[in-house]
């Protein structure tokens, strides 16, 4: 049975403890042992070494140096690392070697919470499968994000909120190889609400799945 573990921490406004367990639940779902916490310390314990999948659920914080490069390492070997939203895109905004693992930055959401379209650009994909172009209401995420990424869904920014933004494509959902590591993201799920979405929710747990350790 593959092992995940769900860290959650940093700004509360994303309901990180709440989405930990409902994520969790997710994993539960695809038969996956989980293991959840809110202890940062995660990052440097043996639990880390153990597991096939790291989901971090958290805005902020900061990630001490040795735990960047053993996390790095340890996604290099094979750990699949995931997450939706803040996770990831603004988890340890300071720690370049968690941004290269990564692969993605928040950068803005012009006009905070919007609707906004989500288009499928690989319906073939397996993360995808049945998933039509949908509209979606939440914050609409600016992102830098790595060139090795596989986009498999996009937003088209109108440039109504920032003129600057005017007709940029951004991925919505993405997944990238590191090594023999798979990482997966998905901007959607600002708060815990959002899970009641018909696909916000089976975008991600096939996604999770997907990067666990192979």
């Amino acid at each position: 049975m593959r092992k995940a573990l769900v860290v959650w921490g940093g700004w509360q406004g994303h309901e990180p403890e709440q989405c930990a367990h409902i994520v969790a639940e997710l994993l539960r779902e695809d038969d996956f042992t989980v293991e959840v916490t809110g202890d940062l310390g995660a990052f440097g314990s043996p639990t880390l070494a153990k597991a096939d999948l790291l989901v971090p659920i958290i805005t902020g914080e900061k990630l001490e140096k040795e735990h960047a490069t053993a996390l790095v390492e340890a996604v290099r070997g094979g750990l699949g690392l995931a997450g939706h939203h803040g996770a990831l895109a603004t988890s340890f905004k300071e720690s370049a070697p968690f941004r290269y693992v990564s692969g993605v930055t928040w950068v803005a959401h012009p006009g905070n919470i919007i609707d906004f379209r989500v288009a499928v650009t690989r319906q073939n994909d397996p993360v995808m499968e049945g998933i039509p172009d949908f509209d979606y209401r939440s914050e609409q995420y600016y992102l830098h994000y790595d060139p090795t990424v596989e986009i498999l869904a996009t937003t088209t920014f109108t440039g109504a909120y920032d003129p600057a933004a005017r007709n940029v494509v951004m991925p919505v959902v993405f997944k990238r190889h590191f090594g023999a590591g798979r990482i997966f993201y998905s901007a959607l799920g600002h708060v815990a609400a959002e899970f009641d979405h018909p696909y916000m929710p089976l975008i991600l747990r096939r996604g999770l799945s997907w990067a666990a350790r192979q």
